[in-house]
């Protein structure tokens, strides 16, 4: 955490926090404790009604990850962050971190790993000494310092476009991995899983009103996926909350009864600049 005290703010007042010990302190006397995990809470108001990965959600992706199929991804999203400026890395909706890991690995320096599921922040805090991880909600104010940070990285992620043009310094660099309309689709029906709308990328030139668009990359390619790695894919993200478990099971069953189910990875890399 102290790697990143620096670029954190109140998330109450927006001031300057310091450690004690223990617990941040804003000048203003609010205080945040440092969970025994490694990570710290700067979430301001109710968020009760807001949807979290939960544990095992946040093991799947692990696991998943660590069969090697989202490779690609890892790279492109790591190799995108590289030509920005010094400064950190913010990954505003993180995850166990992966993505944040590696692009930290690749530039160097320090990330901030902030999503809303505090098993997602205990994973992010374990990523080594330059990461700190924050439970916050990504759709507020973020709890992050005006002009602090030199990347944000949004992966399948809701985008707070207004906070991000805000806590970005000049010339930092917004990077962005959205699914494509191929994305997962041989699973999509099968399993009732959630499909990506057509013209997604267009619609994300168009929200990004104080962003210009630098490059952009697609990435496409097809997994050979095994029972267990198609089953944690459906448990890791949105799907996960949607239908049956054990009708989930019996389809993953019946597309990989020959030993793998060839499923289609794809997504658009997106690097935008501030205008």
């Amino acid at each position: 955490m102290a790697a990143v005290l620096p670029a954190l703010a109140c998330p109450h007042c927006g001031g300057e926090l310091e450690a004690d010990g223990g617990t941040l302190l804003c000048p203003r006397g609010h205080g945040f404790d440092i969970a025994r995990q490694g990570y710290v809470s700067l979430l301001a108001g109710d968020a009760s009604g807001l949807i979290a990965d939960d544990a095992d959600m946040i093991s799947a992706r692990e696991r998943f990850f660590a069969t090697g199929h989202y490779e690609q991804f890892h790279a492109a999203v790591a190799a995108a962050a590289v030509d920005a400026p010094a400064g950190p890395v913010l990954d505003c909706g993180a995850g166990e971190g992966e993505y944040l890991a590696r692009a930290v690995e690749a530039r160097g320096g320090t990330g901030i790993g902030l999503d809303l599921s505090k098993p997602a922040a205990r994973r992010t805090a374990r990523r080594g000494p330059g990461i700190g991880a924050v439970v916050a909600n990504g759709w507020a104010r973020l709890p992050v310092a005006d002009g602090a940070v030199a990347v944000v990285l949004s992966v399948f992620a809701p985008r707070n476009a207004a906070e991000f043009a805000r806590v970005l310094a000049p010339g930092g660099r917004l990077v962005v991995l959205t699914p494509g309309p191929n994305h997962l689709r041989q699973l999509v029906e099968p399993l009732g899983m959630i499909s990506v709308e057509e013209g997604k990328v267009a619609r994300l030139d168009g929200a990004l009103h104080d962003f210009e668009l630098l490059s952009r990359e697609k990435h496409e390619w097809i997994m050979e996926l095994t029972a267990a790695a198609a089953t944690d894919l459906v448990a890791m993200g949105p799907s996960a909350h949607h239908g049956s478990p054990g009708d989930r099971a019996a389809a993953i069953e019946r597309l990989t009864a020959s030993g793998a189910a060839a499923v289609t990875a794809s997504g658009t890399v997106s690097v935008y600049g501030l205008r």
